[in-house]
């Protein structure tokens, strides 16, 4: 999808909100990576460097993944979606808080941050962001990594 297909696409969301509402917009087949990675190469005027051609320009490495980098990204809580009136865009309203919820949840982030209390920071963030899983990265912090 070029840049400015995407910005219409954009556009076109934000004169279809009423409030509330997130957008998915379809962004076509997915592209690898490393297929990326090839092209722009290519398309840069440089080649690859391999075992097939140990004199290129640029080498891939694979390095794997990172601590708490994804596979793939969950665009939606609730996972639902529905058509709009533009066949590229879907919509989904996602439950979210209220300025007041949100200054309160705030407010317990701040006091728990405040103790170093992980297991309150936990707490907090289990009981307002729906399906929020605590991670054993995050789960093994020690308070004095806060």
């Amino acid at each position: 999808m070029s840049l400015s297909e995407a910005a219409s696409l954009v556009i076109q969301a934000g004169l279809m909100a009423r409030g509330g509402e997130v957008f998915l917009l379809e962004m076509g087949e997915g592209v690898r990576i490393l297929d990326l990675a090839k092209l722009m190469i290519s398309l840069s005027g440089l080649s690859l460097k391999s075992e097939d051609n140990p004199n290129g320009d640029i080498e891939i490495l694979f390095t794997g993944l990172r601590p708490g980098e994804k596979l793939y990204e969950e665009l939606l809580i609730d996972g639902v979606s529905v058509p709009t009136d533009h066949p590229k865009i879907l919509s989904s309203n996602e439950a979210f808080l209220g300025s007041e919820d949100l200054d309160n949840l705030f407010s317990e982030l701040d006091e728990a941050l405040d103790e170093l209390n992980l297991e309150k920071l936990t707490t907090v963030l289990q009981g307002s962001v729906a399906g929020f899983q605590p991670s054993k990265l995050v789960t093994n912090l020690g308070s004095k990594d806060l």
